[in-house]
């Protein structure tokens, strides 16, 4: 009997990591991406596994935090998307952050030069109407409209959707450091990885007048924009109040102003984005702010008065599936299961979680290929509690884009007491236990898969 061939549509951080899982367990892969003939309106590059909103994975902390232990699942689940990150990773403290375009690059060359990947240049306006073969839907949140709309047609219209904003990036050349410094919060990593720009109260006031009254993207009466949480524009964030930005990515906490002895109201950090260090990205300032009043709104900020601008800021529309109705246990749609969804338009929210789904869509695809029986991740793993996530079905009407959080997780016991009850385990002791417990349960799973 013939094998089937398996198509994957899309070369994101999704597609890319499912076509190496694939092709490392022998399984021949055509990966369709219509890069360069067409690209949307937010990706410029024409790598695959191109960065957009932010240049960070986020906090590569495996004992305290939930996304740094998806990152060391991945590690340890030879992620294709992780060894490239860390080869291309620029200091960020405590979180890993990577060069975007050295990362792209590393990707596209592991997938263009492996024997088993067969690049097509091309956009497929269609799902497949055939049982025939296999195909893996990794086009993202950015899906283009004609593959949109029939998978909109073919699934019953059972989507959602929200908008989603990209942060500017200056040249560092351009920053004032008699007004900026270097520091990391709390002196994490080598303690100099973020550049500050601090601002009295007086100055943050004006600044947030200025940011709410500025000109900005406009969206069609009949398009009603609903914004995922852990990307708001800044303008968002702060007409929910004045004060909403300083408790979020302007916090002044666990900085020293080494310019002055007065402590800054709020602080405003640039984040590496490429391995030479001539790039930063101002974090967390996602905006909808037209590019004309960018420039304006975000030159008040001390320190970037003369900041010269080597991206913009910019929104667009990510559309997302109802996963928990549509798909089954293995990501596949439960009226035609030749056809499997992967990362982003699946529901998950993050660069490493949609990653992650990558890699289990390719590990369940290569058992049916190879007539293994696929096991599920426990779920008391970062891969199991994102899975879980996808295709829980108890309440899916308030299903909804979710990064990686322990509140996806099994709530962890403590130790018995005498009267049979368990101790409540605290604070960062919760964390502690609820990554050992993960990796402890995720090594067992993976030589369980023996695959």
């Amino acid at each position: 009997m013939t094998e089937p061939i398996v198509h994957i549509i899309g070369a994101g951080l999704a597609g890319s990591e499912a076509t190496w899982q694939l092709a490392q367990r022998g399984v021949k892969v055509v990966l369709h991406e219509m890069k360069p003939l067409k690209y949307s309106a937010a990706h410029k590059n024409q790598n695959f596994a191109e960065l957009v909103c932010s240049n960070s994975l986020r906090s590569d902390d495996f004992e305290h935090n939930a996304v740094g232990l998806m990152h060391q699942e991945m590690r340890l689940a030879g992620s294709l998307i992780m060894q490239c990150a860390d080869e291309a990773k620029v200091p960020a403290g405590g979180a890993l952050a990577v060069d975007r375009n050295l990362f792209a690059e590393l990707v596209t060359h592991r997938l263009k030069t492996h024997p088993l990947v067969n690049i097509v240049t091309q956009e497929l306006t269609e799902l497949p109407s055939s049982n025939a073969d296999i195909h893996i839907i990794a086009t993202g949140p950015l899906t283009s409209e004609a593959l949109s709309a029939d998978i909109l047609k073919k699934i019953g219209g059972q989507a959602l959707s929200f908008y989603d904003a990209i942060a500017p990036v200056v040249y560092k050349e351009s920053i004032d450091f008699s007004k900026a410094w270097y520091q990391s919060r709390y002196d994490k990593g080598d303690k100099k990885d973020y550049i500050n720009c601090p601002l009295t109260r007086e100055q943050y006031n004006t600044f947030v007048d200025a940011l709410l009254t500025a000109e900005k993207t406009q969206f069609h009466d009949w398009e009603q924009p609903v914004y995922f949480d852990g990307c708001l524009p800044i303008e968002v964030m702060a007409e929910r109040g004045r004060e909403t930005l300083v408790f979020g990515p302007m916090k002044p906490v666990g900085l020293t102003n080494p310019h002055s002895s007065v402590k800054p109201y709020a602080v405003v950090q640039l984040r590496q984005d490429n391995k030479e260090d001539t790039l930063r990205n101002i974090v967390g300032f996602q905006t909808k702010m037209k590019y004309g009043a960018q420039k304006q709104v975000l030159q008040m900020i001390p320190g970037l008065e003369n900041a010269e601008f080597a991206r913009f800021g910019g929104i667009h529309k990510n559309t997302f599936i109802k996963s928990p109705l549509l798909l089954d246990s293995f990501l596949r749609l439960k009226t035609q299961p030749n056809i499997r969804f992967a990362g982003q338009i699946t529901g998950c929210e993050g660069y490493v979680e949609s990653a992650t789904i990558g890699w289990l869509v390719g590990y369940f695809t290569a058992c049916e290929v190879l007539g293994k029986s696929p096991l599920l991740p426990p779920r008391t793993t970062a891969f199991g509690a994102m899975h879980a996530h996808l295709t829980d079905d108890t309440d899916i009407e308030a299903f909804q884009p979710m990064n990686i959080n322990f509140g996806l997780f099994p709530i962890i016991q403590g130790e018995q007491t005498s009267n049979g009850k368990f101790k409540k385990i605290k604070g960062a002791d919760r964390k502690v236990a609820y990554c050992l417990r993960a990796l402890n349960d995720f090594r067992s799973w993976l030589e369980r898969i023996n695959l």
